[in-house]
């Protein structure tokens, strides 16, 4: 890293990633830990990993490390915002752009653990560090 992180924000993948024990995962997660990076999930990346299969303890072992932001409906407008700057619409983006507008809007500089690397830098722009997973 050349720059100093302030602000981690996981989607689905990375927060299911570290509920999976992923090692390579877990690796880069240290390293924005040591440097003091603070950890940072939207609420409903939360309803997107829950399922029949997650590992509940781990689930909540996980989010009680890190910074829930809501979804508010200041937020929501502000997601569809970027989703019609991004020329991105439907259910399919949705979350994204939720992930996206939390991202957006924590301390800077940001860095965004994602495996929709494409999508993200569109609603993104380059105010965050997109990395994928």
């Amino acid at each position: 890293m050349s720059e100093r992180i302030e602000s981690v924000v996981l989607d689905s993948e990375g927060l299911s990633a570290w509920i999976m024990q992923d090692r390579t995962f877990l690796a880069m997660l240290k390293v924005f830990h040591d440097a003091g990076a603070d950890l940072v999930v939207g609420a409903n990346t939360i309803v997107e990993v829950s399922h029949a299969r997650t590992n509940l303890p781990r689930l909540n072992w996980a989010l009680s490390r890190v910074k829930v932001e809501p979804v508010t409906e200041q937020a929501a407008k502000a997601a569809a915002e970027l989703l019609e700057e991004a020329g991105l619409h439907g259910h399919e983006y949705a979350i994204d752009a939720t992930v996206a507008e939390v991202a957006l809007r924590q301390p800077r500089p940001v860095a965004l653990l994602t495996s929709d690397t494409d999508d993200m830098i569109k609603l993104c722009g380059d105010h965050v560090r997109i990395i994928g997973l």
